[in-house]
């Protein structure tokens, strides 16, 4: 969130301003079902990927953090060096009876370009880079067919640039950046690149989302 245009530099950057107001998806105020299962993503700012699951049926919360890097000590300041090696992600709390990892993988991709390099939209640099965690060789299969589908669409140019990366370790960002855009609504960049992103998803994917 550090480049938004040439005019608007010094503002872009998930940084603070005043505009107009935006409800975005709130995580489930219930306890975890006896069967929830765990995803993790990266695709540019966590603020955009976290509403963008917690718009889905079967999402209890959606946790933005740090995943895919060598540090042991992640936060926002570090990461945002892009020496740290890790991508800033979101740790996805849902109900496989609800929701399937298909379509996590499915909204995943068809809530960003994944064929920008290092980088999503406005926001360049390894820590923005696209990836998909998988936890089993199930996770990793459905993951690679999807981009195979995707690749084969032609629904653009190039090909499918997301790394799949096998999880390890998940780091939560710092309590500021959780549901930032629920409470940040008239930021600038929420409201110039956040939320127009967000409405994008939500005309062109089929869900399933919540009322």
């Amino acid at each position: 969130m550090f480049f938004l245009t040439a005019i608007i530099v010094s503002l872009a950057s998930c940084a603070q301003t005043k505009g107009e107001s935006f409800k975005a998806p709130a995580p489930e105020k219930t306890p975890p079902s006896k069967n929830e299962a765990v995803a993790t993503f990266a695709e540019g700012c966590f603020w955009h990927t976290e509403i963008v699951f917690q718009s889905l049926k079967g999402v209890r919360d959606a946790v933005s953090g740090y995943a895919g890097g060598t540090t042991t000590d992640p936060d926002y300041d570090k990461v945002s060096t892009g020496n740290t090696g890790h991508a800033e992600s979101v740790q996805v709390y849902y109900d496989p009876s609800k929701v399937s990892f298909e379509t996590l993988v499915a909204a995943f991709f068809a809530s960003q370009d994944p064929t920008q390099v290092n980088g999503q939209g406005p926001d360049e640099g390894t820590q923005y880079r696209s990836i998909a965690f998988y936890r089993t060789p199930q996770g990793k299969a459905i993951i690679e067919r999807e981009i195979a589908r995707i690749n084969s669409s032609g629904k653009y140019k190039n090909k499918v640039a997301t790394q799949i990366v096998p999880f390890t370790k998940f780091y939560p960002a710092e309590d500021y950046h959780q549901e930032y855009i629920a409470h940040h609504p008239e930021n600038i960049y929420v409201q110039r690149v956040n939320i127009p992103d967000y409405l994008r998803f939500r005309k062109e994917f089929k869900g399933p989302f919540k009322d």
